[in-house]
């Protein structure tokens, strides 16, 4: 009982959910970034440099024999994850720097410190001692 209770309380803790929100988020943003990386831009860096389509780069490093399948070096998705980590590296460091920047524009509410109420030993030995000054 006593481990259910800790675990509601763990994952009931802010950054908990937080953390879990961010990654859900992250993978439905990773696959729109993926797409527009697979279907907006490597058509149109194609087209740049003569049509050539990155995924159907390869090299093959043994080639394939009765018995055994070609061993073959996928440079081309290789290439491709680099430029889709690129595109998503850079949409986040966009994003934070505009979060960073409404942030600054932000005010900010200044509120005064506020005193915490004095505890019952605290009321009863500043009774004591207002008795003691009269």
């Amino acid at each position: 009982m006593k481990f259910i209770k800790e675990f509601k309380a763990f994952m009931m803790r802010g950054s908990v959910v937080d953390l879990a929100v961010a990654v859900i988020i992250g993978g439905a943003f990773g696959k729109i970034v993926s797409s527009l990386v697979a279907d907006v831009i490597m058509p149109l860096i194609g087209i740049l440099i003569g049509g050539v389509n990155f995924t159907d780069i390869k090299i093959i490093l043994k080639r394939a024999t009765i018995a055994h399948p070609a061993v073959i070096m996928n440079i081309g998705t290789f290439l491709q994850n680099i430029f889709d980590f690129l595109i998503i590296a850079t949409a986040i460091f966009i994003m934070i720097k505009l979060l960073m920047k409404l942030r600054r524009l932000k005010p900010e509410a200044k509120s005064e410190p506020i005193e915490p109420e004095p505890t019952k030993q605290e009321m009863l030995l500043t009774e004591i001692r207002d008795l003691l000054q009269k």
